[in-house]
């Protein structure tokens, strides 16, 4: 990257300050953007980091504080002002029509007049320009509904640049997408750095920062505490600097004597909602006091299987035995009923299904369990038993800020998980199935996730979880069990799956071990 320290900066943020009620979002922050550059801002979930790229965008208004660009004062009090000083920001959830192609989305509040036909035709060439520029080929027309997750983000991007943005802010930009879809994210970062262009980059994931930034700025509670050039740091100083305190070790996994198969599925068979097969025969049996780790690149059949197993999506086929039991086909097969059988699920999208954002966070800390007679007094919920319950699950779980009145949307996506994952583990259940334990959670917020899914199996729960994060799944597993196009291709004890075979696996390139043998090994071996 050519020295550009002569010039000013593309950024410069003075002192800026943000209070929403009694929480001090940001204080005083100082923050030197320079051109031409990708530029890592990290830090814990609720440590100010969107608070502050989004004053930079012109959603919020600081407190007090001063933003220059290119080394002159200026007054960014909306998104068009933002936009006027070529500001972009691609949110962490895409702010796109899902009705609309491509195109529509891109013109979308730049049409270039009445005459819409004029405008889309330059519109469509422009678009075309700079797919072309930056390797970012999208189909125009499509319907960006039926879009995958990585093409979508494209045309995010696609749109800020159709707009004129000199300086790109990506929030989270990696949490939604594989691992393929993120090494193309990142080429296309770099080719914007190439042209000049600034980026600066909101993450918790640390390797990432390491990959692709310049230069790094770590947040905690609300301040800016360093600055980095990215080459001279390392991540152990990073997430040391995040929390203000020295990481743990890696989580260990002591022995735990095996109990009875708790949860066995045979031969499942689910489909998606317009009918498409997505879950083909999937086998396994799960006992007390193991984790099996599902891996596989996103949408091939994960999601349908947590769906069935959690009660949320009826099978078209097999069974589901809960304790011996059969759930499925003939048997009581609902989240309630489930839940009253003592099994626990923390859902893969907690903003669709693990909470309402619009309630407090103490009517989402009993989600599904609100009939329990504990939170009842007359027949009516108890909202003083309810929040002082709250409070004290938010205390043992980390969750940041304590406060059980505050609206489930307003806490950062770590806290919202850690308050999930602190509801499900608190029922003390005999089954805990979880998807996508840390998606778009910071490091101590993963450190104390897979804590608590690790104390879990020393209790004797029988845990299953699906991720997208091989090492998310090689960290907290017993066994591993891969899914390919809703079919499982290996199934291998955590000691056997060095990222090469796994990888094979989720790709259906490599044969594995087959469906059940480890499961009956490990029986074998316990009886």
């Amino acid at each position: 990257m050519p020295e550009l320290s002569a010039a000013p900066p593309a950024i410069e943020l003075r002192a800026i300050s943000k209070r929403f009620g009694t929480v001090q979002a940001n204080h005083a922050v100082d923050l030197v953007v320079r051109r031409g550059e990708i530029h890592g801002i990290v830090g814990e979930n609720g440590a100010g980091k969107s608070t502050l790229m989004s004053i930079l965008n012109g959603f919020y208004t600081a407190d007090s504080g001063e933003i220059l660009r290119d080394g002159k004062v200026v007054r960014i009090a909306s998104s068009a002002d933002a936009i006027r000083q070529g500001i972009e920001m691609v949110h962490q959830h895409f702010m796109l029509v899902d009705r609309f192609t491509v195109l529509e989305n891109v013109m979308l509040g730049a049409e270039g007049g009445a005459l819409l036909r004029r405008g889309a035709a330059k519109a469509r060439a422009e678009l075309r320009r700079l797919a072309a520029e930056y390797g970012m080929a999208v189909d125009p027309d499509a319907v960006v509904g039926e879009l995958p997750v990585g093409a979508q983000q494209r045309v995010e991007i696609l749109k800020a640049l159709y707009r004129g943005a000199e300086v790109l802010i990506l929030d989270e930009p990696t949490g939604v997408l594989t691992p393929q879809e993120a090494d193309d994210l990142f080429r296309v970062l770099r080719a914007l750095r190439a042209q000049g262009r600034t980026v600066l980059l909101i993450t918790h994931k640390l390797r990432e920062i390491m990959a692709i930034t310049d230069r790094v700025s770590v947040m905690r509670a609300g301040e800016m505490v360093a600055h980095r050039v990215t080459r001279e740091t390392s991540p152990e100083e990073l997430g040391e600097l995040m929390i203000g305190r020295r990481l743990r070790r890696e989580n260990t996994k002591p022995a735990v004597a095996l109990g009875p198969v708790l949860l066995e599925v045979e031969d499942l068979r689910v489909r998606d909602n317009t009918g498409v097969e997505r879950v083909k025969g999937v086998s396994f049996a799960l006992r007390g006091g193991e984790i099996l780790g599902v891996a596989g690149v996103a949408g091939n059949g994960q999601s349908e299987l947590l769906e069935a197993l959690a009660g949320m999506r009826a099978p078209s086929g097999g069974r589901i035995s809960l304790r011996g039991e059969t759930v499925f086909p003939g048997g009581r097969h609902d989240p309630a009923s489930l839940r009253a059988q003592r099994l626990a699920h923390v859902p893969e999208d907690r903003l669709r299904s693990g909470l309402v954002r619009g309630f407090p966070a103490m009517d989402s800390a009993i989600l599904g369990y609100q009939d329990d007679p504990r939170y009842r007094r007359g027949g009516l919920l108890d909202g003083r038993r309810i929040e002082a319950e709250a409070a004290r699950l938010m205390r043992e779980h980390d969750v940041r800020p304590p406060i059980p009145t505050l609206r489930s949307s307003l806490f950062s996506g770590g806290n919202q998980q850690k308050l999930i994952v602190g509801r499900e583990v608190e029922r003390a259940p005999e089954v805990l199935i979880v998807g996508q334990p840390t998606r778009g959670v910071d490091i101590g917020g993963i450190d104390t996730i897979h804590a608590r899914l690790l104390a879990a199996r020393a209790a004797g729960v029988a845990v299953l979880v699906v991720s997208v994060e091989l090492d998310e799944i090689t960290r907290l597993s017993d066994r591993i069990l891969v899914m390919f196009d809703g079919t499982v291709t290996g199934e291998l004890p955590v000691a056997e799956a060095d990222e090469r075979r796994l990888g094979l696996l989720m790709a259906g390139a490599e044969a594995g071990v087959p469906p059940g043998a480890v499961a009956g090994n490990a029986m074998a071996g316990a009886g």
